[in-house]
C-alpha cells in the first residue's frame, strides 16, 4: 500500500518579500520563511533595522537582503517591483495603530491608519500579483490581519476598520487571482508581545482585560505566528485561499 505523503513545508528556491520587517512580527515572519529555505527580502522605512535583521538571518545561514521601501509611496512601490524578479511569496505586514475613542479620531488619524494598513496593502499586492502573472508564478499572498478583523474592540475603530477591510479584500483577491494559481490568505493574530504593543501592557488593567479574553491565558508571541506563515507560503496549503488563519488563543471562539 502506498501511503499519502505530506506536501512539503519547505520553501527552497522561492523568493519572499516581507514588508514592515524591521522588528516584531515582520522580522519573525522573515526569519521563519528564511529558515524554511526561502530567499527573503526585508522591506521597511527603517534602514538600520532591516539591515540588522537581514544580517542576523544571514548569520543563521539564511538568505536575506534588505530593501528600503515606504509602502505608502505608490510610485516607490511600482519602481520596487519593476526593478527585480517577481516574488513567490509576499507578506503584507506593515501596519500601524492609533488607539482612541472614535469621538476623538481626526481625519489625520484616519488617513494615517487606513493609508498604511489598507491602501498600501492593496497596491503592494496589486504590483506583486501583476509581476507573478507576468512571470507565470503561482504565488502565495499573505496579509497580516488581526482578530480585530473578526470582532470589535473599544478604542480600536480605525484599526478594526482597516483589518475588517483586509479580510473582505483578501477574499476578493482570492477570487480575482485564482485563475492564475495565486493564493491569498490572512493571518489574524491576537495581541502579540512586540515593541509596538509593549506600551499597552504597561497598564495592568488593560493587560488583565486582554488575558480574560484569550482563553489560553497568555499573550501571543512572534513564534506563535511563524508556523502559520510557513504553512500558508508552502505547498502544504496549496488548496487554501480566501480564508483567515486566526491565531488568537480562543478570543473569537466566544
Amino acid at each position: 500500500m502506498d501511503l499519502p505523503r505530506t506536501p512539503s513545508f519547505r520553501l527552497d528556491g522561492r523568493r519572499a518579500l516581507v514588508t514592515g520587517a524591521g522588528r516584531g512580527i515582520g522580522l519573525g515572519l522573515a526569519a521563519a520563511l528564511a529558515q524554511a529555505g526561502a530567499e527573503v527580502t526585508l522591506a521597511a522605512r527603517s534602514g538600520e533595522e532591516i539591515e540588522a535583521g537581514a544580517s542576523t538571518i544571514q548569520l543563521a545561514e539564511g538568505a536575506a537582503s534588505a530593501a528600503l521601501l515606504d509602502v505608502t509611496d505608490l510610485n516607490a512601490v511600482q519602481h520596487f517591483f519593476a526593478e527585480r524578479p517577481a516574488f513567490h511569496i509576499v507578506v503584507n505586514n506593515a501596519g500601524t495603530n492609533r488607539p482612541m475613542n472614535m469621538l476623538e479620531v481626526s481625519e489625520a488619524d484616519f488617513d494615517a491608519v487606513l493609508d498604511l494598513n489598507l491602501k498600501a496593502t492593496f497596491f503592494v499586492t496589486q504590483q506583486a500579483a501583476r509581476a507573478m502573472i507576468r512571470e507565470e508564478i503561482a504565488g502565495s499572498l499573505i496579509h497580516v490581519g488581526s482578530q480585530m478583523g473578526h470582532v470589535g474592540g473599544a478604542n480600536r475603530s480605525l484599526y478594526c476598520a482597516s483589518k475588517w477591510a483586509i479580510e473582505g479584500m483578501n477574499k476578493a483577491f482570492a477570487l480575482d487571482l485564482a485563475a492564475h494559481g495565486i493564493r491569498s490568505n490572512t493571518i489574524a493574530p491576537t495581541f502579540i508581545s512586540t515593541p509596538m504593543t509593549k506600551p499597552f501592557f504597561e497598564d495592568p488593567d488593560f493587560t488583565r482585560s486582554v488575558l480574560e479574553k484569550i482563553k489560553l491565558g497568555r499573550l501571543g508571541t512572534v513564534e506563535d505566528l511563524m508556523g502559520a506563515a510557513v504553512f500558508l507560503a508552502s505547498d502544504a496549503s496549496s488548496l487554501v485561499t480566501g480564508t483567515s488563519l486566526v491565531v488568537d488563543g480562543g478570543w473569537t471562539a466566544d
